[in-house]
């Protein structure tokens, strides 16, 4: 079948085979996201089947993934590329597996904590289901391919929570029979990731041979007995060595632009609060409508709100807007919406009202980091996209970790007051980029023409990329 790689090493030179590879990294992704539970996680935990107290999965149990998430990010992506992305795959899919069965048969804090720790290094992965496409097929189907992951992520997540809504409103499904559902499409997701085809070359080793670094010097040695294991190992410190070195120099040259720069701070620090807001929601949820009158939609509400930020992301890519003069205005007017939002969930007593925002917050993040996605993209080589948005994927976690230490562990704010905080966050954030925005602008309109520079209006190529929310 043309297209399809199913031997146990593939690579982007292997004529072409693309399909099979990606079609089991599809099923992956959306099986993985295919999680019933994950909209009511909370009334799971203070239900009568973890019987914790709203006092200890806000201040003991939650807190656990932005801690470890920090801690296990920095060792997984320094491992991701020499162990050729698979394995590191392959992990996801078992911690996924763990953590569900850890809330299934344990009781506890300690084991809602273990769970926590263990999903945060599934979430640490995260870089390996994005990265490992780019390892089994050519550079000229990148665009498709990144497409297709992406969507599969996105429908996977929408899908679970609508049959988690589906399940308990119709057919009043206990919330125990969702996680075991979850179990199960966990389970198919583990199956498809033993199946993906081992890269033959990491992307890392591969870029730094093309740049001439070690390895590269001159004839190879044979991998065989006549190489002793103290030569592999000298050359591969040597390998390491220049791959430090070319890190720095790429990490220099990318944020030598200051457009870059303020579009990765706004990724960074919008990931904080977004992820933050969306950890903490279903205890607002859960504050706004008391469990004894149990008639939630927090499954309906997260599909339809990944749906339309899906739909948004993708309407804002054929938006003509010269985003060089106009784009950081643009975040600035979005980014105060996003605090309205909050600021209303903060002080409604609606529960309807709080669902309505919420999706409006989600839909407007989706469609605000695409632009950043893209708007940074533009300006980087495709080698470079990995190394750039992994920086900005560990300052955000980084900032999620200072701000959970703060307003959750230390100062104990109720969680009414913490979303009063989440939302003078992005206040804060949208006058930083309003007062860029506005001096962007005046400054292109004072040019001789009023216009743009010709580097500043080339060619809006916008490529089909959106952060996938995961929570």
């Amino acid at each position: 079948m043309t297209g399809f790689c199913w031997s146990s090493v593939c690579g982007p030179r292997r004529g072409g085979g693309w399909a099979g590879p990606t079609a089991l990294l599809c099923v992956y992704g959306f099986s993985s996201m295919l999680r019933p539970t994950e909209p009511f996680l909370t009334a799971f935990l203070i239900g009568p089947y973890k019987n914790l107290t709203v006092h200890q999965v806000t201040e003991q149990v939650l807190p656990v993934w932005a801690y470890s998430s920090l801690l296990l990010l920095i060792p997984v992506f320094l491992l991701t590329d020499p162990l050729r992305y698979k394995p590191v795959i392959v992990l996801q899919a078992l911690s996924n597996v763990l953590t569900v069965l850890l809330l299934l048969f344990c009781t506890g804090v300690s084991s809602a904590q273990g769970a926590l720790f263990v999903y945060s290094l599934a979430t640490a992965a995260d870089v390996a289901y994005f990265s490992y496409i780019y390892t089994v097929v050519h550079p000229g189907r990148y665009q498709r391919v990144t497409s297709y992951a992406r969507a599969a992520v996105l429908l996977g997540y929408a899908a679970g929570a609508a049959l988690g809504q589906l399940l308990v409103s119709l057919w009043g499904v206990a919330l125990y029979w969702l996680a075991v559902t979850t179990l199960v499409s966990l389970c198919l997701a583990l199956s498809a990731s033993f199946l993906l085809p081992m890269p033959g070359k990491s992307l890392f080793r591969r870029e730094t041979l093309a740049d001439g670094g070690p390895g590269d010097d001159g004839p190879r040695e044979p991998e065989g007995r006549g190489v002793s294991w103290g030569g592999r190992a000298g050359r591969a410190g040597r390998e390491v060595a220049a791959a430090v070195r070319r890190l720095w120099r790429d990490c220099r040259e990318c944020y030598s632009s200051v457009a870059v720069r303020f579009f990765c701070v706004w990724v960074a620090a919008g990931r904080c609060g977004f992820y933050q807001v969306s950890s903490y929601v279903q205890l607002l949820w859960e504050a706004k409508q008391p469990r004894d009158n149990f008639t939630a939609y927090n499954g309906g509400v997260d599909a339809f709100a990944t749906l339309s930020g899906a739909a948004a992301s993708v309407a804002v890519g054929h938006v003509a807007l010269d985003w060089s003069v106009w784009g950081e205005l643009f975040l600035g007017v979005f980014t105060a919406l996003l605090a309205g939002a909050l600021y209303l969930m903060e002080l409604t007593r609606s529960i309807w009202v709080c669902y309505g925002c919420y999706a409006l917050f989600k839909t407007v993040y989706m469609l605000v980091i695409t632009v950043c996605t893209f708007q940074i993209a533009r300006n980087l080589s495709r080698e470079r996209y990995a190394l750039v948005f992994g920086l900005n994927f560990f300052m955000g976690t980084a900032l999620q970790s200072l701000l959970t230490a703060i307003v959750v562990s230390s100062l104990r704010m109720a969680i009414t007051t913490q979303f009063v905080v989440y939302a003078s966050y992005f206040a804060a954030i949208s006058v930083l980029f309003l007062l860029r925005g506005v001096y962007t602008v005046l400054r292109v309109r004072h040019r001789p023409g009023g216009s743009s520079s010709p580097a500043d209006r080339q060619s809006e190529t916008s490529p089909d990329v959106t952060e996938v929310p995961h929570t």
